[in-house]
């Protein structure tokens, strides 16, 4: 039985208004981990993206 992996990057955006997003992936329960860390941060826009190996996210314009 074959395993799948899922990886998952973030985008949000800082408490400055600044959109960012992550230049590292993500199992499931890491990036609910990360969210969680960066709504404590106040940051807001908080999504979790499927990514495919290699892409890169690009923050939000």
């Amino acid at each position: 039985m074959a395993i799948t992996m899922h990886s998952y990057g973030l985008t949000w955006t800082d408490r400055d208004g600044t959109p960012r997003a992550s230049g590292v992936s993500y199992d499931q329960a890491s990036a609910e981990h990360r969210r969680d860390e960066l709504a404590a941060a106040k940051a807001s826009d908080i999504e979790i993206v499927p990514v495919t190996p290699g892409q890169r996210l690009q923050p939000k314009a």
